[in-house]
């Protein structure tokens, strides 16, 4: 794998990630952030479940610290389904959507997270980045290495 993550770095957004998962309301306050970020955003969502939404995004979370972790596995394992799902064929999520996405993510950790540091941003920006980088280089349908 090309975006790797030291064992310090997944430790920290781990704690991180319980932390703001332990606060009611980080997903809907992550979602409101988002659709407020740009109008194209607004417009992907239109009609979602978001209760739905917010299961999978959270299991997401999660599918990324186990790619960011097991350095044995391509993303493929853990990611192809939701690389072909925002991909081309289907949501169409560009590239320029995961800044919007990143961006209100990383606002909403500093708000749900006690123990916010540079530190604990740096390490979600770049467990997220895993992912990001995977989805933008499958967007038509392919990984390329």
């Amino acid at each position: 794998m090309s975006d790797s993550v030291d064992s310090s770095t997944l430790d920290l957004f781990e704690r991180s990630l319980a932390r703001c998962e332990a606060r009611p309301g980080f997903l809907d306050l992550f979602y409101e952030k988002f659709m407020a970020s740009s109008p194209e955003v607004a417009g992907k969502f239109a009609g979602t479940d978001f209760v739905r939404q917010k299961r999978a995004l959270k299991a997401s979370f999660h599918h990324l610290l186990l790619v960011a972790h097991d350095r044995k596995q391509t993303p493929d394992v853990y990611l192809s389904d939701v690389a072909a799902r925002h991909g081309s064929g289907q949501l169409e999520i560009g590239a320029s959507l995961y800044d919007f996405w990143l961006d209100s993510l990383l606002e909403t950790v500093k708000a749900c997270d006690p123990e916010w540091s540079l530190e604990v941003d740096h390490a979600w920006e770049a467990v997220m980045m895993v992912g990001i980088h995977y989805l933008c280089q499958s967007y038509h349908g392919r990984h390329e290495k």
